[in-house]
């Protein structure tokens, strides 16, 4: 269903890291950069080039967000009580497509935002297609039932490769699940480290 495959291995390689933890990574084999200058000597990033892949991991990891969303998600998380690096996670993790892809609807989060967008997801029991909508605590979220079937979903029901994290309550046989809390950065099983941190000072330059 995701024709995003090489795009999404090309940011992994770019990045030097395995962002979402996948055996059939490129990283796994070569960590140097996509291109004919990927293994070309690397200099000392500088402290912008720090922040600016903070922001890039982050992004890429949901499935690459535009900028223009991004933005407006970090400005969401500066309004918001408390930490706005923990907030921005939290905005994060509550768009549907994320929750999707945590619940193991889908197998990647690539895959999750098609999902969506295809109709293929109930929030309380009503179609939502916007992969950005923001889960609330408490909402249901579901397979609908005619796409339960669909080879992508069993797929993802049966890898092994990623656990349900403790902040949802997930009933895989009925592909039904329900958004318990807001997660913590602590709380978000990412397979590399995030520095939500130094995108907060990315962006108050």
């Amino acid at each position: 269903m995701s024709k995003r495959i090489q795009a999404k291995y090309k940011i992994d390689r770019r990045m030097g890291e395995n962002l979402w933890g996948r055996p059939k990574s490129p990283v796994n084999r070569r960590e140097y950069g996509p291109g004919q200058h990927g293994q070309g000597r690397r200099g000392k990033i500088s402290d912008f080039g720090i922040h600016l892949r903070a922001k890039q991991k982050l992004k890429g990891y949901y499935g690459n967000i535009t900028e223009k969303s991004f933005r407006r998600l970090y400005a969401e998380a500066v309004r918001l009580k408390g930490d706005t690096s923990e907030n921005l996670i939290g905005l994060l993790e509550r768009r549907l497509d994320a929750v999707v892809y945590r619940m193991k609807f889908v197998p990647t989060v690539f895959a999750a935002r098609q999902f969506v967008n295809h109709g293929h997801v109930l929030v309380n029991g009503k179609k939502v297609n916007i992969s950005s909508y923001q889960v609330k605590v408490g909402d249901v979220v579901e397979v609908r039932e005619k796409s339960k079937q669909m080879a992508l979903v069993l797929e993802a029901a049966d890898s092994p490769e990623r656990d349900i994290p403790e902040y949802l309550d997930v009933d895989q046989k009925k592909l039904k699940g329900t958004f318990n809390n807001i997660p913590n950065l602590s709380d978000v099983p990412y397979p590399v480290v995030m520095e939500p941190n130094l995108i907060v000072e990315f962006y108050s330059r």
